[in-house]
């Protein structure tokens, strides 16, 4: 990625120089780090804002309210796995963490449910369908309220920033369907297959 960045800033210089806009460029160049540093230290305060909202719903007991509500579900997404595991509460708590924008904070919960997976994985050297059904639903990012879009809108200076909540709750929403689906039908076409007695291969 630092190439490609590298890459697209080398020739914006060479093009504007060819075209006599080199000091277009140059001032594009400082007006945007200029603004990447303001939007920087508007999603600081914002951020810290939702944590400390979300760190008061966990310590309230709000988010597994939440993750009870949403238990049912997970556990007929991810069949596969023991009702009892500490995975299914952990994937729970990472898609409502998700849900309210704050995928910082659901990165470690995620981690800690991808290693949970890990653990009732038989074949080790492979993500099984629950840990591809987990990275789906993540990957979709489904939200309720976008928070850290909201602000960077902000640290923009955007006049009205929760009106985009509306189509990010929409187009979430059709990606973590179709993302649950999709990882659905991969499952019939990719079963595992047995090796041996105890040994498990993936159907390539």
């Amino acid at each position: 990625m630092n190439y490609i960045f590298y890459l697209l800033i080398v020739i914006s210089i060479i093009a504007g120089a060819m075209n006599g806009r080199l000091e277009q460029v140059v001032n594009s160049i400082l007006s945007g780090a200029e603004l990447s540093v303001k939007v920087a230290f508007s999603l600081i305060g914002i951020m810290a804002f939702w944590l400390g909202m979300m760190k008061i719903a966990e310590k309230c007991g709000l988010i597994s309210v939440i993750s009870k509500i949403i238990k049912p579900v997970t556990k007929r997404l991810f069949n596969e796995i023991p009702e009892d595991s500490p995975a299914i509460g952990d994937i729970a708590m990472s898609v409502s963490a998700n849900a309210f924008g704050l995928s910082n904070a659901a990165t470690p919960i995620g981690i800690k449910a991808m290693e949970e997976l890990q653990k009732q994985n038989k074949d080790k050297t492979s993500a099984s369908n629950a840990m591809c059904m987990f990275l789906a639903m993540n990957t979709a990012g489904f939200q309720l309220i976008p928070a850290t879009v909201i602000a960077v809108l902000i640290g923009v200076g955007y006049k009205n920033p929760t009106e985009i909540i509306a189509p990010t709750l929409l187009v979430t929403s059709i990606a973590f369907v179709s993302a649950i689906i999709l990882a659905k039908l991969f499952q019939k076409f990719w079963q595992p297959q047995k090796c041996g007695e105890d040994k498990i291969c993936s159907k390539h």
